[in-house]
């Protein structure tokens, strides 16, 4: 029977990474040997203490509902944990624990967002916040950054870019798809403004070359602060987020998450309790291989005659000039796909402002990222 579907829904464009990897994955099954640069996913092994845990709580019988805002113990290992990064006191009472950093990205942008409010993205940008934005009415509206400049925040564009509609700011640090990676002062400018941060805090404790990513908590006492596990700890799997809000603004999310959500398995927070203590060593092993990639796979794509106008300052890609090669990042990743079996991710998935570019990922194994240099020195197309 035919229906109709919402324009809620028409509005959610397709992850371009995904799609990509979809297509690797039915290549992979027709026999072929894809090298993975395309998904954000760490290529380690989560800390073990947190899978005993999960483990144990499992056989404990753990298997129940939680308090929606997460089990006392998780949240004040957070707020304790986030209170040392952030180098301000966080309060346990602050936190919410959602499964994975999405749906608290969501009830944020759903406590926030009225129907026609416009939420400013710093762009390039992770693609799905303005499908989040539109999928609680809103419109978002892109402030440029400049490779020239690291892909740095302009506090005086996002000043021109507000408006009487204007519900909040988002943006991640350290970024995806660019690792940059914001300045206290630029976090402090952009909180003068008076509207809502929401800050994208995921990759936060994989910064290179000893550097570290200010916290939006330290510069607003009105900011959001999302962060989870996934990144920072190798659980992408295990899907536990946390969002850090406003005091007054708890209460309602709090509600949201228990018609929407619930609650957190609680076995997986006993995870992320085991995760907070004992996971630092998985942190620090994950960082120092992405930084030894990092080298490795900018000077190979330099080389190729890729531009890399920038380092990554954090986060775990590399965001490359392919325009030199096409224009239409999406038909030359599916290309590369094709001809070198190498995934990668379009540009054009971050954002117009990221068309020309190809995002590829440090979380693949030394050995994949020169075998992918080295696919990739036959397959590209001559240069425009």
């Amino acid at each position: 029977m035919p229906f109709a579907t919402s324009a809620r829904a028409a509005s959610i464009d397709p992850f371009l990474a995904m799609e990509v990897a979809e297509r690797a994955f039915a290549l992979e099954r027709a026999g072929a040997r894809v090298i993975h640069l395309e998904l954000g996913e760490p290529d380690c092994e989560p800390p073990r203490e947190a899978v005993d845990a999960c483990a144990e709580a499992l056989r404990a019988g753990e298997t129940h509902y939680t308090d929606s805002r997460g089990i006392p113990e998780l949240r004040e290992a957070i707020a304790a944990e986030k209170s040392r990064r952030a180098g301000v006191r966080v309060d346990p009472d602050r936190v919410l624990v959602t499964a994975g950093t999405s749906p608290a990205m969501l009830l944020v942008f759903g406590l926030l967002v009225e129907p026609g409010a416009e939420v400013l993205i710093p762009t390039p940008h992770y693609p799905c916040y303005p499908n989040f934005v539109r999928f609680c009415g809103g419109v978002p509206r892109f402030v440029p950054t400049d490779p020239r400049d690291g892909w740095q925040i302009d506090a005086d564009a996002v000043r021109r870019a507000l408006g009487p509609r204007t519900a909040a700011l988002v943006f991640g640090s350290p970024a995806n798809p660019t690792g940059a990676v914001q300045s206290a002062a630029t976090l402090g400018t952009l909180a003068s403004l008076g509207v809502p941060l929401v800050s994208d805090e995921i990759y936060d404790g994989l910064v290179f070359d000893g550097g570290f990513a200010p916290s939006a908590l330290a510069a607003s006492d009105d900011a959001f602060a999302l962060d989870g596990f996934s990144k920072r700890y190798a659980m992408t799997g295990f899907r536990l987020g946390f969002v850090i809000a406003p005091a007054a603004a708890l209460r309602r999310l709090q509600v949201m998450q228990q018609n929407l959500f619930i609650s957190c398995n609680h076995f997986v927070q006993r995870a992320g309790v085991a995760a907070l203590a004992h996971g630092d060593p998985t942190r620090r092993a994950m960082l120092a291989a992405y930084a030894r990639r990092r080298d490795v796979l900018v000077a190979g794509l330099r080389a190729l005659g890729f531009e890399v106008p920038s380092l990554p300052d954090g986060a775990f890609y590399v965001f490359a000039d392919a325009s030199r090669f096409g224009r239409d990042s999406r038909k030359l990743a599916f290309d590369l796909l094709e001809r070198a079996h190498v995934a990668v991710t379009p540009g054009v998935d971050f954002g117009e402002a990221g068309e020309g570019f190809l995002r590829f990922t440090l979380s693949a194994p030394d050995a994949d990222v020169e075998e992918a240099l080295a696919r990739l020195a036959g397959a590209l197309p001559r240069p425009a």
